[in-house]
């Protein structure tokens, strides 16, 4: 594995994003994972090392996440931005097409670069969402934006998540620790914070309603296979099933004992991804 960075840009100046790179760096078979809006790449280090002997897998860390820089601007924490820093990321790494796998967010900004004209997407995996969003589920979320906790040790750190995270389906002792040490950093004054800026509840919290966009989906071309934790909020079940009958028309596949969104730390969930992808 590898840490590398680039220069986004955003409307009130650059900034560093930082990403994970795994596999061979001239294997020009590439898989960009993205993770979710409070998340970073590191969520994905299991899946790239399953998948590092085929793939060049690069996990990057969205502004404001991670070990990629703060925006000073709140407002510029948006999806035009992401775009921007995704757009400049398939640049940097000189191939011609990509394969994505998207959760949440990451999901929504892979649907959206895949429906421009000429994308470098070849194929296309979303990890429990799609191109309706329900008002009530961003508003569930928005419950636990904001607000900048300190934890005393990662055992408090991990019982706080254990309660914002209680739908992701994650069962292992060994998963928990996992999630918590990826979701954590240290402190000067010695405690454990979370590795996002509380900035990037501002833009989140101005659009709570329901989000359509259809449009986006249909105009689609690349195949696309879609996780759905099978007591999802976010992507649900009536969604999912349009999905299957219209755009890309896509393959849907439920994960049980799961809302949103799954983590894809079981072995069986990275063996959908990974032959999925190898169709291809």
């Amino acid at each position: 594995m590898r840490r590398k960075h680039f220069l986004g840009l955003g409307p009130n100046g650059f900034h560093r994003v930082a990403y994970a790179e795994w596999g061979d760096p001239d294997n020009r078979r590439v898989l960009i994972c993205l993770h979710g809006l409070t998340r970073n790449g590191r969520d994905f280090e299991p899946l790239a090392r399953a998948l590092a002997a085929e793939w060049r897998v690069i996990c990057p860390d969205m502004p404001g996440r991670g070990d990629s820089e703060g925006l000073p601007v709140k407002a510029d924490y948006n999806y035009h931005t992401y775009q921007n820093d995704c757009a400049a990321l398939i640049a940097r790494l000189d191939v011609e097409q990509v394969d994505w796998l998207g959760t949440s967010m990451g999901g929504v900004i892979g649907m959206a670069l895949a429906s421009r004209p000429n994308s470098p997407i070849r194929r296309l995996v979303l990890n429990d969402v799609g191109p309706f969003v329900p008002g009530a589920a961003l508003q569930r979320i928005a419950v636990f934006l904001g607000s900048d906790p300190r934890f005393s040790s990662l055992a408090h750190a991990e019982a706080a998540l254990k309660k914002s995270m209680n739908t992701f389906g994650i069962q292992r002792a060994e998963h928990w620790r996992f999630v918590t040490e990826v979701s954590t950093e240290s402190t000067a004054d010695g405690t454990f914070r979370l590795r996002y800026d509380p900035g990037i509840a501002e833009t989140f919290k101005a659009a709570l309603d329901d989000a359509s966009f259809w449009p986006v989906w249909d105009a689609i071309r690349c195949p696309v296979f879609v996780l759905r934790g099978a007591e999802s909020d976010l992507l649900l079940a009536e969604t999912a099933a349009e999905m299957t009958r219209r755009g890309p028309k896509a393959e849907v596949v439920e994960i049980p004992d799961c809302g949103h969104a799954p983590m894809l730390l079981e072995e069986g969930q990275i063996a959908l991804v990974r032959n999925w992808l190898a169709k291809g």
